[in-house]
């Protein structure tokens, strides 16, 4: 899709849904979750969010999203359960309620990012001790899991080390054992799908919850939002597939998650977007053709959906 069309699809972007006032509905970063009795509608927006923050919207971020987490929970079923019950309209789903766990679980393979920035300080990575002398961007001999507590929206979530997490009896020994070994068993599985398609998965961010006692895998998986991708051809010079373009712009703005949110010009949403339909396409190995007829379109979809699933399953 050319970045001229892109631009002019910036006045197109859904900033939130809205539903009727008799539908509970929260508000997170980038998704809206409505209460749907014994389930939840989970509707992707194009707000865009960096550094704990939302910035602005991005044409088509949404679908793109949703279609890719889509695509890896098919391709990770086999490792655990996810929460999707029914695919509803290009950026929306409906999921079984779960009882989330609280904890964003960060597998990392290379030492970049914010796992860098606290390496450079003399910090330990959510209690991990790295051995001296490492590079930027240098690979680690293994994967390396750095969990942080969830937070409200617009506030930053707290790193924290396993000690922690069990400590403050946040998850059992048993459940954390089970939580990261199959986080890393998705982590191998995305880093070999991606490695067929040229790409190298750096690291990534998982969500678990809890039904009826079995552990599954709910919000996203493996989308440019929750992950971080290199192309493996630039390895030693970095051409970035996900929204490290967008991060790397807001620090030369001298932005890093305080104060006052620069304007982000059009020409920038624009680029975001191309890398974001690009990262679907490299991804997936097939073409973004959008699906979604338009945010209004889209927003009547949604309510006829839910209106008649009420009365089939409400009599």
């Amino acid at each position: 899709m050319e970045k001229d069309k892109l631009r002019d699809a910036i006045s197109n972007t859904m900033a939130e849904l809205n539903l009727p006032d008799s539908i509970p509905v929260v508000r997170g970063k980038v998704r809206d979750i409505f209460d749907v009795d014994s389930y939840l509608l989970i509707v992707t927006t194009d707000r865009i969010s960096a550094f704990d923050r939302v910035l602005s919207t991005i044409p088509y971020k949404g679908e793109v999203l949703n279609r890719i987490s889509l695509f890896w929970f098919k391709n990770t079923k086999d490792i655990i359960n996810n929460h999707i019950e029914e695919e509803v309209s290009p950026r929306s789903v409906l999921v079984k309620k779960c009882k989330v766990i609280p904890i964003e679980v960060v597998v990392r393979g290379y030492l970049t990012g914010s796992a860098w920035r606290d390496y450079k300080a003399g910090r330990t990575i959510s209690g991990i001790q790295l051995e001296r002398g490492m590079a930027f961007n240098e690979k680690f001999s293994e994967p390396i899991v750095t969990p942080s507590t969830k937070s409200e929206r617009g506030v930053h979530d707290e790193a924290v080390s396993e000690k922690e997490l069990l400590e403050r009896g946040i998850v059992s020994k048993k459940l954390w054992k089970q939580i990261k070994d199959t986080a890393l068993k998705l982590f191998a599985r995305g880093t070999d799908i991606a490695a067929k398609n040229g790409l190298i998965l750096v690291d990534t961010k998982y969500e678990f919850g809890l039904l009826d006692d079995e552990l599954v895998l709910v919000d996203e998986i493996h989308t440019p939002d929750s992950s971080r991708y290199w192309y493996i051809d630039t390895y030693e010079k970095q051409r970035m597939l996900d929204k490290e373009y967008l991060r790397q712009w807001l620090m030369e703005q001298g932005f890093m998650g305080e104060g006052e949110i620069p304007n982000i010009p059009d020409e920038i949403r624009a680029e975001v977007a191309w890398r974001y339909i690009k990262a679907y396409e490299t991804i997936t190995g097939e073409e973004f053709v959008p699906l979604s007829k338009g945010v209004e379109e889209e927003q009547r979809v949604i309510a006829e959906k839910i209106s008649s699933w009420r009365e089939i399953h409400n009599g």
